[in-house]
Order: C-alpha cells, then structure tokens, then sequence
C-alpha cells in the first residue's frame, strides 16, 4: 500500500435511543459506547522543546533579549536554559561579569519576558561547568590524594623526610581567535602571545587579567602538601599509625620492628580543575563536589546576588554533567574523607591503604576499593545533589541534574534529580535517566538533544527527528536542544554560534520549517507526559562488580551508557536484549530497589510505579540487604528473575565473613527444579517464586512477561499507561513500509491513531488475533512515527484512512519555475528547469553558495482519475519543504518521508503545484571560509571541527575545501492514486 493521509471526516455517531435498547444493544454488539474526535492533549510549555541558551559574554540586551525569546515563541519553544558561555571577541566592553547586579538585572528582564509569553526559564548553577567560579578559595576546590611509600627493614628508620611539594602544572587553550589584531577588542590584550606559563599567574585566579583570552582549564601551583596520615604495614599484616611520630620538619621519629615494613604516607593536594568555558566573571576553580562545606560557601554567592531579587518565575537550576576529572589526575578526595569513610564503612581506611593504593589486584583491593568508592557516591549524593536540591527549593525551583559522567551511582543521583537529563545518542544512557524517573515518580526525564549531532551546518530536520526519536524510545520526555546562541540583531550572518550544536536559530535556513518540527515534537510530548510508565521488567544494576574492578584511578566514572566496562556482562546482554525483542524494561538501584514493595504479585516503587518482575542478572557480589529484600518480595507473592544465577558474594569488607555466611545462608535455602521449559529452574519463596536460568526470552516467557511483537518488524516503541487503557509512540526504525497487523502485548477493545507530525488523528481498525492477542492494523513508512492510544471498552468515532494504490504513479514533469525568496548572501536570479536538479546545478548567479529557501512552481492538468485520493510524493528533498496546491498550504515536511495526502477534491482541471524547498547553512559558511571571512572570533575553544578531515593548521572548523552540497527540490515528484481500504 501507499502512503496514507490519514483520517476520514466527522460524523456525529450519536443516537437517541431508549436506555433499554442501548442496552440490550450493546450486550449483543461490539459496536463503540460512545463516538468523538480523538483529542489530543492539550499543549502547555513543557511539553515544547526547549532549548540551551548560551549567552556568550553575557553581553546580553534587553531589546535583544526580548526579540530572541519572541523569535523562539513564535518557533514553538516552550523554554529556554540560561547557560553564560566564554564571549566574542570584539565585544568586550559589553561583557557584563557574571552575578553582577547587572547580570541580575538581564536575568529578572528575561523572566519578567518569559512570564509575558509563557515560556519557561530555566538557568545553570554557574557558567560553563561543572560548578565554579572565581570566589571558590583553596579550602573549598577540588581536591586529590597523593601519596608516597618508603620501604623499612627492622631496626631501621627512614632517612628522608616525609615532605610532598605539589608539582606546578598548567593547561590552557590560550588564543584561538582568528586574527585577533584586527578586531576591536575594547582592551589590551597580551600582542602576539598565544601561550601563558604557570609562572606567570598571579594568585588568585581572580587577579589574572584577560582570562577570556586565556582560557584556563586546570592549574595547579607548587605547594607543599598538608599531611593527612602515616602508616607503617608490616608483612604479617600489622599496622601503625605513625602520623604524630612525624614532627613540623617531616621528620619520622620511629624505629621499625623486626620485619619487613612498608610506611604510606598521604597527603591532601589540589585537583586544580577550572570552570570549562567559563563567561567572564566565572572563571574559577570548580568545587569540590564530596563536601556539603564547599557547596554552600558557593551558592552563598547566589544567595548574596539575588538578595531582595524576585526570581520565583525561574522553573528550575541546571548542572550540566560531571565533567571534574576530564584533566589531569582525579578529583578524588575531601577533606575529613578518613572520618566520613568509617562513619559510613564502619573501619578505618588508614589500617587498608596499601589495598587502595597499591597495584596488585587481591580480593582484599576489589573489597576496599569498593567501599572507598561507594563512600564516594554517598557523598555526591548526600552532600552535594540533594543539598543543591535543598537549596533550589528554597528558592522555590527544581534541579534539572545531568549525573552522567560523574564517579556514583548515576541512578541515585538522577533519582534524586527533581528532572533527570541524559544526553548522547545511546539508548541505554538515556534509558538511565528515564528509569530514574520513572521509579521515583518524576513526571519528566530530559535530554540534552542534538550535541555534534552531525558536522557544523550539515544537521537537517530530518537527522534532528531521527535523534529526537531515539529519545522518545528511550522513554525520554523533555527535550532540550543544544542549542541556540544569543546573537544581537546587528551582527552580521551568521552570528554568534557556540561550537559543540546544531544551530537553532533564525540564521538557519531550516528555522522557517523549524516551528512545524517543534509542533511535532510537542504533540508527541504532550502524551509521554502524561499517564504512568508502563514497563514489566525491572532490571537490577549491579554496581558493585563495577566498583570492585580496578582501573586507572581510584575512581570508577559512569558516562551513562552501558559501555566498554560492562561488555561481556549478563547485565549489558540483558538490557541489549530487551530493548531488540520488545520487553518495557527500567533500571533500578540497590536503594531504589530498598524502597520497592509489592501487594501479592505486582511490585510498586516509591514512585507508584508498577512492574511484573525483577531481572537480577549474573554478577559477582550483591549486598546482602539487597538480597533480603529480593527474597521478601518473593515471599509476598513476587516473581523474581536470576539471569545466568545469583550473585554468591557480598561486596565490601566490613563484618565480612558474617555477612557472606548470611548470603550463603540465604541462596542455600532455595531449592530450585527443572520446569521442562528452556532450562529454566524454579524455586518456590513462600507466595511467590525465584526463576533461574541462562535463557532470557525463557525466563520472561515462563514469568508471563509478553514483548511488544512489533519489534520483529523493525517498530521500536515506549508504552505508558492511562486511566482506560494504554499509550505508544511506534517509529518505524527499518527500511521497509510496515503495512499489516501488528500484535499489541496489552489487551484493548479500541484504539485511536494520533499523527504527530500532521496533527490529524482516528480510530484504527482493531480485531483479536490469534491466541487473543490484541491487533491493530498499522501503515507506516521508514522513520514514519505515530501514537497509539488504546482503550480498554469501545470508543468510536472519525475512522483513521488507510489507503492503498488504486493506479499507475503519475509523474508530474513539464517546466518548473525555479525562485529565490529567503537568505542570503544575495538572492540568485530566477531559472527556468526542464526537469528538477539540485539548485547548485543550475548554473545561475550565486547558486553555489546560496543558503535560504527556494520555490518551485509547476502547472500541471488534472490526472482525471477517479482515486478516493492521491499522495504527493516530492521524492528527494535537500533538506524541508513548505507545500502549496492551488495557494491552499498543504503543510510542512521535514523528512525522513516528504508525502502527503490529497483530497480528491483539491485537484482542479488545472492546477499549480509550490514548493519552499530550504537548505542548510554549509554552502554559505564554505564561501565565508574561501573568502577567509572572520566569523570564527570566540574566545576558549573557539569554533573546533567534530571531525578531523575539516580541521584547519589551527585546530578550528573550516569548510572551505567543501563542495556545494546538493540543495532544493530533487525530486521525482509523482502523484500516486490512491483509494480508501475500510
């Protein structure tokens, strides 16, 4: 069948019938209760996109700001993040430092804005990231362990003094402005200098003149380090701490006894991470994340700055994501961490340094290394995330928390997110964020959208949905772009650009088509915001074979995705699993999993959310309280799911050998037998029971867990439930038309088809399959995405069009008039096209390197076929398309499909086809760069390329080696009959 359009008219299936007939009716008839338009939720502005807003320089306006956010409106933008960024060059006199009452006064203006237009505000905790700035004093940065081992026979003592200087150390970016002596930069600036040494800073920071040209990144300055501890460890195992024997010269006064002893000493040094991309009156250290101290001598600033200020407009504060130890060394310690660590661990770290430090791997390391690096985790949770939280609050706002890349357990820590935020393309990562928030019971999971999505200015609408879509799979509900530059109205094209983004603004030729992308985006939203998760499964994180496995550092780091560290796992091949046979599945944490009940079968999260089973797959250890708990679900009636077997060892060193007896105890008392059923065993826990087994697919089978069949026909999908029935977002992720019945795990009486790219909506053709399962009947093109709303009695109403081909395609050919309406730098002349080609193509004027819109027109007779319909089809599209017929506006396409439907009649005895074609930016940034224009003139990193092979001699983006890309209407356009299957 061919592309449908998608629904039939109105009709008022509304009777009035005597109450006894409609009941004897609908006792003997399958017919709807009740008939009405499908209604799509109402739209507010969390269910908009929204967008990163840098403000570079913060050399904001408040005309200019007033006329991005109203620009952003009228897109479909229903927020934006207030994120200050490094500035221009050339504007430095307007450069207002950051928190100034200045600054504060953009920030009221752009809430005071966005109350006048209902737009959401939302800003980050800093500038750049992570956490910083210029008043975050040595007691309160980063901090990281080093420490020295001196060798001891008995009966000797150390000759060398126990003494460490912390060696200077200094990585900037320096100059990387193009051709800076020709801009005016409103200061002196160091001539001709592109590169700074460590003894050259002053101290502190704060001191430096033109940190905007200087970039810092990391610094450390040569101090001698603050003594934290001395233990000496003989061969035999006995330790001595002998940090009061050493006296104010470092001096050891200790003679060792018999044996062969090692002495550790530690000390407390400086990581001496920067604040990355720091706006001017950022530029600083960033905090040390493990101490609650250092957190509020921070947001005292905050506090201080918006003092009598109303800010209660402002929705939520943002971190972006842990991005402390992407230098040299490890952000790895705090101070009073040896009494934090036994207030936690319950022993002293001191007696077990040469476990966590030493290099050779014993399971007495894994176990320390475990409980060093859990003590960490507690700490970014407890002293940091939930204290931020605490802060926010007070201000009347919500944390949105990117967790990823930090060294915890990013499950708790987006759990403890008022919204979680993910970002990258992996479904797993994101899968990370939305579990969390699904488990917790947070109504929204973010996701910062389209980071180097592609090369600059080669990102289409049709590459953003494909993205966004794998957000939506993911169960993610809130995106933000990444992201939109503010740039005054006076600067010439393309403005200002942040380097790492697809660039959503009014300078991209896309931005015309954008708001129909948005809307898109919107309605898709506006479901996946409502109801409740539906998922079965729970899968369990074992994180604690993850801390015990030595690396490079101390510290073990979670980017999100399942990646490298986790290949080979049984918890990485489940969840891989799941996502390609169709199981609704969520991660969930030791604590999380703490706080889950269940009332006979189904289990209940602390956010009310309800799963069928838990997945607990094959790992090493697994503590002990976990352990419990999974067995007292199964007493209550649960069905819990061992994947490869259960873990046999706790994690940790304290008490241990009770506590291993204890679990040895409890995995001994399960008696499991063979089902007969792809090797599965059971074992029966009071009212409930534990299945154990190698095969997935089996155990979920013998479980009672159904996949969502779709799945074997390339549909991939995220399922919510609502009060009487069921949602689904289904995009056709393979590259073939699905055009059939389609199995739904849920059972339904009716369903309703919601388009979310042409607004239209209807009823769907459902029946009951084979084995009771309900189907419904489903056309959709490749990367062609839907909703599906169930409903669990018959409702009825406006049926959704299916089609099929009812004729020979009919290519529509003759002379094409080929203008230019919109961009620049100048408008080309008009063309004449015999036959449709790329307008680089054409020959004419500045075609080459022309970025705007283009419009086709064509006249063309009546096919004079009697079709219910047609479909339009523009065949190839460089990059979306506005489409009239007969001056009616058809709607906007943005790919990856560019058909529409047709109405049989809206075709006339003669008609005119018109269709807005828009390109991207890359021809035009080629032709700046052939022409050395100096548009890449921003301070710290500049303007980078993502990939090498368009890197200039400095390291930055250049595109001028680049060909004209192909741009316009490519076609071939047809028209293809089509007639209306009931």
């Amino acid at each position: 069948m061919m592309e449908r359009s998608y629904f039939g008219t109105s009709r008022n299936l509304f009777f009035i019938f005597p109450c006894l007939l409609v009941l004897s009716l609908l006792m003997l008839t399958s017919t709807p209760v009740e008939a009405q338009q499908p209604q799509w939720p109402e739209i507010e502005s969390e269910h908009k996109p929204w967008t990163r807003w840098w403000w570079q320089g913060s050399a904001v306006d408040k005309q200019n700001l007033t006329r991005e956010l109203e620009k952003l409106k009228e897109a479909n933008i229903g927020g934006v993040e207030i994120t200050p960024i490094y500035g221009v060059a050339g504007y430095e006199d307007r450069f207002i430092d950051y928190l100034s009452p200045r600054w504060v006064d953009m920030l009221k203006h752009t809430l005071e804005e966005g109350e006048r237009l209902n737009l959401g505000i939302d800003m980050a905790t800093g500038t750049g990231w992570p956490f910083g700035g210029p008043w975050v004093d040595e007691d309160h940065t980063s901090k990281r362990l080093y420490f020295k081992r001196f060798p001891l026979k008995g009966g000797e003592q150390l000759s060398k003094s126990i003494q460490h200087t912390q060696q200077p150390y200094l990585r900037a970016i320096g100059n990387s402005v193009q051709n800076l002596d020709q801009l005016n930069t409103g200061s002196a600036l160091p001539a001709g200098k592109d590169r700074l040494t460590i003894d050259e800073l002053k101290q502190p920071i704060g001191q430096n003149e033109h940190l905007q040209y200087w970039a810092l990144e990391q610094v450390r300055f040569e101090k001698e380090l603050p003594l934290l501890a001395v233990v000496g460890y003989s061969a035999d195992g006995r330790s001595i701490d002998l940090t009061d024997r050493v006296d104010q010269n470092g001096e050891l006064q200790w003679t060792a006894p018999n044996g062969y002893w090692m002495v550790y000493a530690v000390f407390r040094g400086w990581h001496g991470k920067m604040v990355e991309r720091a706006a001017p009156g950022g530029e600083g250290f960033a905090i040390d994340h493990f101490s609650n101290e250092a957190l509020n001598h921070y947001l005292a600033t905050f506090d201080s700055a918006f003092a009598g200020e109303d800010i209660s407009s402002l929705r939520s504060f943002f971190n972006d994501s842990y991005e402390v130890d992407d230098a040299e060394g490890e952000a790895n310690w705090t101070p009073g961490f040896f009494d934090k660590f036994e207030q936690q661990q319950g022993y002293d770290l001191r007696k077990h340094l040469p476990a966590l430090l030493g290099g050779v791997v014993t399971e007495q390391k894994r176990r320390v290394l475990t409980d060093y690096r859990e003590t960490i985790s507690t700490l970014l949770l407890e002293e940091f995330t939930r204290r931020w939280d605490a802060w926010a609050d007070k201000h009347g706002a919500l944390i949105r928390n990117q967790a990823h890349g930090s060294p915890g357990n990013l499950l708790d820590l987006y759990g403890a997110s008022d919204i979680p935020e993910t970002e990258g393309t992996d479904i797993l990562r994101a899968k990370m964020a939305s579990s969390a928030a699904n488990v917790t019971g947070k109504k929204r999971s973010s996701a910062e959208a389209a980071t180097w999505l592609n090369e600059h200015f080669t990102s289409s609408l049709s590459d953003l949905k494909k993205a966004i879509d794998r957000y939506f799979i993911s169960g993610i509900n809130h995106v933000f772009y990444h992201g939109t530059a503010y740039s005054p109205s006076e600067e010439r094209w393309p403005g200002w650009l942040f380097y790492a983004a697809v660039h959503f603004n009014d300078r991209n030729p896309f931005w015309d088509h954008f708001g129909a992308f948005n809307h898109y985006v919107a309605r898709v939203q506006s479901f996946m915001q409502s109801g409740e998760p539906d998922n079965d499964i729970l899968l369990y994180f074992p994180i604690h074979d993850q801390w015990a496995t030595p690396g490079y550092g101390l510290l073990r780091h979670f980017e999100g995705g399942l990646g490298a560290p986790f290949d080979g796992t049984p918890f990485k091949q489940a969840a891989e699993q799941m996502v390609e046979q169709g199981y609704g599945f969520d991660f969930i944490s030791d604590s999380q999993l703490a706080r889950t009940g269940n009332d006979g079968r189904d289990l209940r999260t602390e956010g009310a959310a309800t799963y069928r089973t838990i997945v607990i797959p094959k790992s090493e250890y697994i503590p002990l309280s976990t352990m419990r708990h999974l067995q007292a679900l199964a007493e209550s009636g649960a069905t819990l799911i061992a994947y490869g077997g259960l873990p046999g060892k706790v994690p940790g060193l304290r008490d241990l050998q009770s506590r291993q007896q204890q679990l040895e105890q409890l995995n001994q008392q399960l008696e499991f037998n063979a089902t007969g059923t792809g090797g599965v065993e059971e074992a029966r826990v009071g009212n409930g029971r534990i299945l154990r087994g190698e095969n997935l697919d089996a155990l979920l089978a013998h479980a009672g867990i159904q996949r969502e069949k779709m799945a074997d026909h390339g549909l991939m999908f995220n399922r919510r439930s609502h009060s009487s029935g069921h949602h689904y977002f289904i995009t056709n992720w393979g590259e073939e038309t699905v055009d059939g019945w389609i199995a739904l795990s849920r059972e339904a009486e009716s369903a309703a088809i919601f388009d979310p790219a042409r607004d239209a909506a209807g009823y769907a053709r459902v029946r009951q399959g084979s084995g009771g399962a309900t189907e419904l009947y489903l056309q959709l093109d490749p990367g062609e995405s839907i909703i599906v709303k169930t409903y669990d009695g018959g409702v009825g109403g406006p049926k959704y069009r299916y089609t099929e081909a009812a004729g020979d395609p009919l290519p529509l050919q003759g002379q094409w008039t080929l203008s230019f309406r919109d961009g620049g730098p100048v408008l080309p002349d008009t063309v004449q096209l015999d036959h449709l080609k790329s307008w680089t193509d054409t020959g004419t004027g500045p075609v080459d390197h022309f970025a705007g819109t283009g419009v086709y027109e064509l006249a063309f007779a009546s096919p004079g076929n009697s079709a219910d319909g047609w479909v339009l089809d523009l065949g190839t599209v460089k990059h979306s398309a506005r489409v009239y017929l007969n001056g009616e506006d058809l709607g906007i396409l943005n790919g990856p499909g560019y058909t529409l439907f047709i109405e049989r009649e809206q075709l006339q005895e003669q008609n005119t086809l018109k269709v807005e074609v828009s390109n991207l930016m890359a021809n035009r940034i080629a032709r700046l760069d052939q022409q050395e224009v100096n548009w890449k003139k921003f301070y710290n990193i500049n303007f980078p390329a993502r990939l090498g092979e368009n890197r200039n001699r400095r390291g930055l983006f250049d595109a001028s080696s680049w060909s004209p890309r192909a741009s316009g209407l490519l076609g071939p356009v047809i028209l293809q009959p089509v007639q209306v299957v009931e």
